[in-house]
């Protein structure tokens, strides 16, 4: 059991272009952290030695003393000699952003793919830290920052962490082969993708959970899904569509992590509808839609079909939601929690997919009635008439069943 830690949360007023504390606050207390202060420096640009100023260090020791503080978390990433002067100046652990998201990963992964993902992302991390003493090697005792499959490893020296990495890529990349066999089956089945993406906590996996009846782990709490889940859902006229939840973006996300990350986020570069979910509750909605968007460009997917859906409307009033719409004016307020808007959504995801289906008129005898099951089962049914010879059926279907039942068909 690991010592609780006691966290002061360190931020800049001039280096940020928005309040970055209470973002903080909700990262350091999924962590695990308690948090027993915060305190803002004010300068304009960081130190190379100690990113804040020395009387500023100084000062920050003796908030530790005061407070009993064992952790220091900045809301920055700090360069290894930064990190590690910080720690003897305090005389306290010192982690920084990124160290803190990466510690959250490593608690929240749960198949093989993310237990890997994340390693990669520590031990790319660590690499540069192995410097001498090293700041990782002084943590192997636990605690935030040094959580999840991967730290009893950092005692091993540069060449050995660089063959770990290879390693760990060389799995990744065989996991990344099978996700590539899966996605050539969906598309032979023309089952139309549809992926969600979304500011961290904004309810992505409480919309897909009541989308699709499922009961994947939700919560208040950032980077609670990180491995990709996927189900098939109905979404009216019998059309089916693979609903897929991907992991929350952040700003800043740390660049070890979109690399390791790179093969999971790959579901993004596949779908053929994007729903940007928006916590429209957020204190800082414009700023996270914004985020969400602009690292979509670097994925080069922003030219999806996207449904911006602004969740959790429950928490809403409204003022607020006529506020909220004056920035998004295409914008469907829904709520995963309680269903609201569920059906316009679906409305909205069937207007996008309607190349997706063909109407198609078929002749079925009467002992092929498994066939007339397929239809209903994937398709719409437009016309039904019974004759001597068969059933005559007009039908909307997707394109991959249509070309399965080329023999039935007539022109008439």
């Amino acid at each position: 059991m690991r010592e609780k830690e006691l966290a002061i949360l360190v931020s800049a007023k001039k280096y940020r272009d928005y309040d970055p504390q209470e973002e903080l606050k909700q990262l350091a207390k999924t962590a695990g952290a308690e948090i027993v202060d915060c305190i803002r420096f004010d300068f304009l640009s960081p130190t190379p030695n100690l990113f804040i100023g020395k009387g500023q260090a100084e000062k920050l020791r003796d908030l530790c003393e005061q407070k009993n503080s064992n952790l220091i978390i900045f809301d920055h990433e700090l360069s290894p000699v930064q990190q590690r002067n910080l720690e003897e100046v305090t005389q306290t652990k010192v982690i920084d952003r990124t160290q803190l998201i990466l510690d959250i990963f490593a608690q929240h992964a749960s198949s093989r793919e993310g237990e890997i993902q994340v390693e990669l992302a520590k031990a790319n991390y660590s690499l540069p830290r192995l410097t001498g003493k090293g700041i990782e090697l002084s943590q192997l005792g636990g605690g935030i920052g040094t959580s999840g499959p991967g730290e009893t490893k950092l005692e091993y020296d540069r060449r050995t962490i660089r063959g770990h990495i290879t390693l760990l890529k060389k799995r990744l990349k065989k996991i990344s082969l099978h996700r590539e066999l899966q996605r050539k089956k969906r598309k032979e089945k023309m089952i139309p993708l549809v992926v969600l993406v979304g500011y961290t906590n904004s309810g992505k996996t409480t919309l897909i959970n009541h989308l699709s009846s499922s009961n994947f782990p939700q919560g208040d709490k950032l980077f609670l899904t990180l491995d990709s889940v996927m189900r098939r859902i109905d979404i009216g006229n019998n059309q089916k569509v693979l609903l897929v939840d991907t992991v929350g973006f952040i700003r800043e996300l740390p660049h070890q992590l979109i690399a390791s990350f790179k093969s999971t986020l790959e579901e993004v570069n596949y779908a053929d509808i994007l729903i940007h979910v928006i916590d429209s509750a957020s204190v800082n909605v414009e700023g996270d839609y914004k985020v969400v968007v602009n690292l979509l460009k670097e994925l080069n997917v922003s030219d999806r079909p996207t449904i911006t859906v602004l969740n959790k409307e429950d928490k809403l009033t409204v003022e607020g939601k006529r506020e909220i719409q004056r920035f998004f004016p295409d914008g469907l307020f829904i709520s995963g929690l309680n269903g609201n808007n569920m059906d316009l959504l679906k409305t909205k995801l069937l207007q996008l997919l309607p190349s997706r289906r063909e109407v198609v008129k078929f002749l079925i005898p009467f002992n092929k009635m498994d066939v007339l099951s397929m239809i209903y089962n994937e398709g719409k049914i437009i016309l039904k008439k019974f004759g001597n010879d068969g059933v005559k059926i007009t039908a909307e279907i997707p394109p991959a069943l249509s070309g399965k039942l080329n023999k039935y068909k007539i022109s008439e």
